[in-house]
């Protein structure tokens, strides 16, 4: 009988098989949650779609990697907790003797590493866990939907491109961007003061995804004050002053961002309904996004002086540390 999503998840959180006794199952057990046939129902000849498949490595030896489906992945298991990056070594190692399959996917039971393989493309790696699924939002290390992306590696490889999950990425976080510039217009804010605002807040989303921030310590307050409006503000305050600066913030060195952008400690009140906007803008991957997405933004909130903030994030940006203190 075929398992529900969640019963999936519980199932294989539980178990302790090895690699060996539990991968054919947790493979077929996937398939029938996304509503895919197993490999044997679609190829008994294994020429496709097939676990197991006998493959030449490399530096001349022989092997087999534990799922192949021409044209779309190589799938590599280890036992629960073992080293993903070990596995996709292995994958790297039968890559051409596969055919070069766009998705190379590193698995323990729990973790999912799909890595892409397309040449002229920059290497992506949308890395997730079972939790993950169950909550299917894009997150720091995986830039789409958990579910996206193991749909896609099944029906349609090409929505896992580099370039085209940017597209998506940023169109998705510009959106949601918006709806916070449409709640600050909402109590009328000064919209060269708002259009500065947003900037600040869409440089620490930046800076915190490529480490410019410490310890993604600007997710952190979100998620830890997403409740607390009063507490998160306060916080936000110091933390654009250290920034306008270089000072601490609570244990971190935080460094001088120059270029205009950060001169002083001003900020406009946030409230738990923009906090909660802001938290789900969060949870994308923001070294994915394409940092034209600023002058998306000024056509999606209509804020026309949002061109000299955008002059002040790219000069920001570009007079950036490499990292922190």
């Amino acid at each position: 009988m075929s398992l529900s999503l969640p019963e999936f998840v519980t199932l294989w959180k539980a178990s302790e098989l090895s690699e060996r006794s539990g991968a054919q199952q947790h493979f077929c057990d996937l398939c029938d949650v996304l509503g895919q046939p197993h490999p044997a129902a679609v190829d008994q000849s294994g020429e496709s779609f097939t676990f197991e498949k006998r493959v030449s490595t490399l530096k001349g030896g022989k092997g087999f990697a534990d799922v192949w489906k021409r044209g779309y992945f190589a799938w590599e298991y280890k036992g629960k907790r073992k080293d993903l990056d070990a596995a996709y070594v292995q994958l790297n190692d039968y890559r051409e003797d596969l055919e070069n399959p766009p998705l190379l996917v590193a698995c323990d039971q729990e973790r999912f590493d799909v890595h892409t393989n397309w040449h002229n493309t920059r290497h992506q790696v949308y890395s997730f866990t079972l939790s993950d699924l169950i909550r299917n939002q894009p997150t720091p290390t995986c830039a789409l939907p958990p579910l996206d992306v193991l749909h896609a590696l099944f029906e349609d490889p090409e929505q896992l491109r580099p370039d085209v999950a940017s597209a998506y990425v940023t169109k998705k976080a510009a959106a949601k961007f918006a709806d916070l510039a449409d709640n600050l217009n909402a109590r009328r804010i000064d919209p060269e003061k708002a259009a500065r605002f947003l900037m600040r807040l869409l440089f620490c989303l930046f800076a915190d995804s490529i480490g410019l921030l410490p310890k993604h310590l600007f997710r952190e307050m979100i998620e830890n004050d997403r409740g607390n409006p009063l507490n998160f503000n306060r916080k936000l305050r110091r933390l654009f002053a250290a920034m306008a600066t270089g000072d601490n913030f609570g244990p971190y060195d935080v460094s001088h961002f120059n270029g205009g952008l950060f001169t002083d400690d001003s900020i406009i009140e946030l409230t738990a309904a923009d906090l909660k906007i802001l938290r789900i803008t969060s949870l994308y991957d923001w070294t994915r996004v394409d940092p034209a997405v600023a002058s998306t933004l000024v056509d999606l909130t209509n804020y026309g002086s949002m061109m000299p903030s955008i002059s002040l994030f790219r000069a920001t940006l570009n007079a950036a540390p490499m990292s922190t203190a």
